[in-house]
Parts: C-alpha cells; structure tokens; sequence
C-alpha cells in the first residue's frame, strides 16, 4: 500500500540514517580496497628492493672473493718464488765454497812434490793440440826451472807419441800468485792453448757442475731435458 503525502520528522530522520549508514558503508568497503591494494603494492616494492639489495650485496661478495683469491694467489706466487730464489742462493753458495776449496787444493799442488808431474803432462797435452814446429810456454816466474825440465821431458815424450819435432821457446809472463800451469802458443801467438789450473778447474767447473747439482741436491723436477 502506497503512501502519499509528505514525511513526518521520524520518517525523515530514519531515511537519512539509512543513507549515511550506505554511504559509511561504502567508505569502509573502499577504504579497504585501497589498502589492500597499497599492501599489495608495498608488498611488490619491498619484494624488489629485496631483491636488487640481494643482488648488489651477492655482486660485491663475489667482485671480493675474486679479489681475495687473487691477492692470495699473488701472496703465494710471491712467498714460492721467494723461496725459491733462496734455495737457489744458498744452493748456489754451496757449490762456490766446494769450488774455492778446490782453487785452494790447486794453489797447494802447485806448490806440492806431484807439480812436476802436473806440470809435464799440461805442457804435453798442449804440444798434442798445437802441434806446431815451434811454440811458446808462458809460465811463472817461480817455475823457470821446473818449466826447463818439464818442457824437455814432455817434448821428449811429445816426439815418441806423434814422431814431430818441436822447438819450445819459455816466456815467465805469468804471475807468481797464480796457481801455475802455462798458456802455449804458436803462429805468433794466434792460435793458444791455456793450460793453466786455473783454467783447467773452470772448465772441470763447467763439465761437473750439472752432477755436483745432481749428486748433492737431487733431480731437477723442472728440468725436461738433459742432453
């Protein structure tokens, strides 16, 4: 049944509560729609701030890491060859103490009873290699007359073993604090044999030196070849 007619003051005031109870209802329900869609969001935002955070903090950690292992392995590079350089050092200190005491030997013996004998056969042996009519033995002073008698004996010998004659002319060049021997020379002095013991320890120097290394400190595990 229709009414008509205008509302009284109850029926106005009833009216009017139904409409802001709607519209507080409304504002409520969008209320809700925006924050739950600014959670949303938020929740979005923090999740990739989140991720480039973890992304950034995982490129440092590993630029570090690498930067770690490559100051590491400098270090040890560096602390190998270190020691390294000192095993070759004292390796190499060893074997001049052995030569030096060799030099000291040879500076006995040639001033010791078995020199002649030395002494003959180096003049010998440089006959053999020069092979020349006439050469020069030069010699120290000291030796004059031990190089008399030695360079007869061996051009004597010299004769026997290659039927050559040979005519020795004795120069007293060489210095008194050497360890001997003597230096022959022919065609003016172009072509020499240095038949020193100074000499002859450098060239034993040279040939036994790779044993020597062999014999007191082992084999050489970076060496590849030995020929």
């Amino acid at each position: 049944m229709s009414r008509s007619g205008a509302l009284d003051d109850n029926e106005i005031q009833t009216e009017m509560n139904k409409m802001v109870a709607f519209i507080s209802q409304e504002a409520r329900e969008k209320a809700r729609e925006i924050q739950v869609k600014a959670d949303e969001e938020f929740s979005i935002e923090k999740a990739k701030i989140v991720r480039q955070e973890s992304l950034s903090i995982d490129s440092q950690y590993e630029k570090k890491k690498k930067q770690a292992e490559v100051g590491w392995k400098i270090s040890q590079s560096t602390a190998i060859n270190t020691s390294r350089i000192k095993v070759l050092r004292s390796r190499n200190d060893h074997l001049e103490s052995i030569f030096e005491e060799a030099n000291k030997q040879v500076q006995q013996l040639s001033n010791g009873d078995k020199y002649k004998e030395a002494i003959e056969n180096l003049i010998l042996e440089v006959l053999l290699k020069l092979l020349a009519p006439t050469i020069t033995l030069t010699h120290r002073p000291k030796d004059s007359d031990l190089i008399k008698k030695a360079s007869s004996t061996a051009n004597k010998r010299y004769k026997d073993l290659s039927g050559r004659d040979t005519k020795i002319d004795l120069d007293s060049a060489l210095p008194d604090d050497g360890s001997g021997g003597v230096i022959g020379a022919s065609l003016n002095g172009r072509i020499k044999v240095d038949n020193t013991l100074e000499e002859r320890i450098k060239i034993l120097e040279e040939k036994m030196l790779p044993e020597l290394r062999h014999d007191l400190f082992g084999v050489n595990e970076n060496r590849k070849f030995y020929t």
